[in-house]
């Protein structure tokens, strides 16, 4: 195994140090869409009563039949009394009424509508109890494994529970299955046939305090006795997306403050590097036995690394690979990896792959090779 450093230091912006953050949120997940990268959690995998954002949990389930075809955005489902009947944040849907998917969608989104929820629950599943059901089953399949609902809505249930990260995990995947659904995220206000409810205007508070450096665009708030206020949202600078969730504030003043501070933070305390840009040659790494002596080392969508400003300087790069490597070689084969290690955060190993074809050497070439080889072994074992 042969490990060959870098130093690509002139490609880490200089900048203030970053500044140690500690949320007041009781529990919290903050995540950096484009490399994968936590950037900071607490208390995040502990199932807790997630109030009105579960109904993302409601909103999946009905985007994803959407998507396979088996409702569209016209199809109507009718209103039962049960659904009529839910208190709390309302649609103000009536049992005459038969509101379409996509009236229903802005209900829950905007409204935060209990009564929309049952509605989608008992038209996709019969019952909310077995479209609860259905749901939980669902959140295991996509990973989400402290996750347990009892209802469509996030009405307060003892067994009614999800982490922190179950809920960064499940806005991550809506954002990136179903794009054109998320859009509707940034609606600010909706009214269904003109009945105009105290909730007409969406709570989330960052789709109102964007700074002109970044702007927020989802996700769902959250709010009961027991819960707290939460959020899980999602902003974006330059092209950069993160996503977060916050739950235990005491008042929507604080969860409005802390969401903004976050964001912030996560900005401004981490920066984006583009070690090797797409299409680049890292290095060259030596051949056995080839028609060229060494083959270029690249990769095919370049690397990007997520770096705390604090620990700008501390950045390695390094390419591991077992050499040299043996002809024939196709351009595109995985030959080698680019190891980044940042302090205090997992390794990002990119695979490097050869950038060239290099066909293996007829008998003479091969022979010089060889020769070449057995005079480095003589030269090692005299000096070693």
């Amino acid at each position: 195994m042969r490990a060959v450093w870098l130093w690509i230091a002139t490609v880490l912006a200089l900048a203030a140090p970053a500044q140690a953050f500690d949320t007041n949120a009781t529990s919290a997940w903050v995540y950096d869409v484009q490399t994968g990268t936590v950037l900071m959690e607490k208390n995040a995998d502990v199932p807790l009563p997630p109030a009105s954002m579960s109904k993302l949990m409601t909103l999946t389930m009905l985007f994803e039949a959407i998507h396979d075809g088996r409702y569209t955005m016209e199809s109507t489902f009718p209103v039962s009394v049960k659904a009529w009947r839910m208190g709390g944040s309302k649609m103000f849907v009536e049992p005459a009424d038969t509101p379409t998917v996509g009236e229903l969608i802005n209900g829950i989104i905007v409204n935060s509508g209990n009564d929309a929820c049952v509605v989608v629950a008992e038209g996709m599943a019969g019952t909310e109890e077995a479209f609860a059901e259905r749901m939980t089953e669902r959140a295991a399949q996509l990973g989400m494994t402290h996750t347990n609902l009892t209802n469509a809505s996030g009405w307060p249930d003892p067994e009614h529970r999800m982490s922190m990260h179950d809920l960064g995990l499940l806005a991550a995947y809506m954002i990136r299955e179903f794009p054109e659904l998320y859009e509707k995220f940034s609606m600010t206000s909706y009214t269904y046939k003109g009945r105009v409810p105290s909730n007409a205007n969406n709570r989330n508070p960052l789709l109102r305090l964007g700074t002109g450096e970044w702007v927020a665009d989802g996700l769902k708030t959250g709010h009961t006795q027991e819960a707290g206020y939460g959020l899980v949202g999602s902003a974006i600078q330059d092209g950069r997306r993160i996503i977060f969730v916050i739950s235990g504030l005491d008042s929507d003043r604080a969860r409005a403050e802390e969401s903004e501070r976050i964001v912030n933070w996560a900005f401004r305390e981490f920066s984006m590097n583009t070690l090797v840009p797409a299409g680049e040659t890292v290095m060259e790494a030596p051949v056995w036995l080839g028609t060229e002596s060494r083959v270029g080392l690249t990769t095919e969508g370049g690397v990007n690394v997520l770096v705390p400003i604090a620990v700008r300087d501390q950045v390695r790069v390094e390419v591991v690979y077992d050499g040299p490597i043996p002809a024939p070689i196709a351009m595109g084969d995985p030959i080698a990896r680019l190891v980044v290690t940042v302090p205090g955060r997992p390794d990002t190993v990119t695979p490097l792959i050869a950038a060239a074809d290099v066909p293996e050497a007829g008998f003479i070439g091969r022979m010089r090779g060889a020769v070449m080889q057995l005079g480095q072994r003589a030269i090692s074992a005299v000096t070693g």
